[in-house]
């Protein structure tokens, strides 16, 4: 029963749900610094769009008051041109800028998109965590279930038990991690390994209640297994 409950242990250490589990928050850590890093570029993106549009603005400000010069009729042929020289130039200039705020508008919609992408990533993977965590618990009580139930069978089995017989089990128990195992087909169940025939033929002529321990691990042997 020991080992029943050591091996229930074991298994509860190693669901497969744990590794899944870890794997699915990993994920979804970085998903979400990717997400923080998204918002964080669209804001550094956007004051630089606030930016662009201001020198558009003033641009067009300045366009549109040599235009007006333009349309006075008081003003002077050499004035005249030299107007129109720099409304050519402005209107270049303008178009410059507004390429490159385009330009901008069009970062921001692609990092808008990438973050709407690692938000529905985000809510997927906060649904398969939870999805894991609810089997990880289950499969958790389902063994915690066996381990009590093995636990309480020990305690009757334990009251059965010579005191001395159980003090010398739980020593070796204690030292070795297996107190008692079973002798099958000549090999003993706690190392594994084979008892020789000499061990063996003595082990027949022993009295059925003698306690018997495996030479190599040091276990004692329960003659009879199945």
């Amino acid at each position: 029963m020991d080992f029943a409950v050591a091996t229930l242990r074991n298994k509860l250490l190693a669901l497969p749900e744990i590794a899944e589990l870890l794997g699915t928050t990993q994920r979804l850590a970085v998903v979400r610094d990717l997400a923080i890093a998204a918002e964080t570029q669209i804001s550094d993106i956007k004051r630089e769009l606030l930016r662009s549009e201001a020198d558009v603005e003033q641009v067009v400000t300045r366009l549109e008051r040599d235009e007006k010069r333009l349309a006075d009729a008081g003003t002077s042929a050499k004035e005249l041109e030299k107007l129109q020289h720099e409304v050519q130039t402005l209107s270049t200039r303008r178009s410059e800028l507004e390429e490159v705020e385009l330009e901008i508008m069009l970062r921001i919609d692609s990092i808008k998109e990438r973050l709407q992408e690692l938000r529905g990533e985000e809510t997927a993977l906060n649904s398969a965590a939870e999805e894991i965590l609810g089997r990880k618990v289950f499969a958790s009580e389902e063994i915690e279930l066996e381990i009590a139930s093995l636990t309480e069978e020990r305690k009757l089995t334990a009251s059965t038990v010579d005191g001395a017989l159980l003090e010398l089990y739980e020593k070796i128990r204690s030292n070795s991690g297996t107190g008692a195992a079973a002798m099958r087909e000549g090999r003993c169940d706690g190392c594994h390994l084979a008892i020789n025939s000499v061990e063996i033929s003595r082990i027949k002529t022993l009295p059925s209640d003698e306690v018997v321990r495996c030479e190599e691990c040091r276990c004692i042997l329960v003659r009879g297994a199945k």
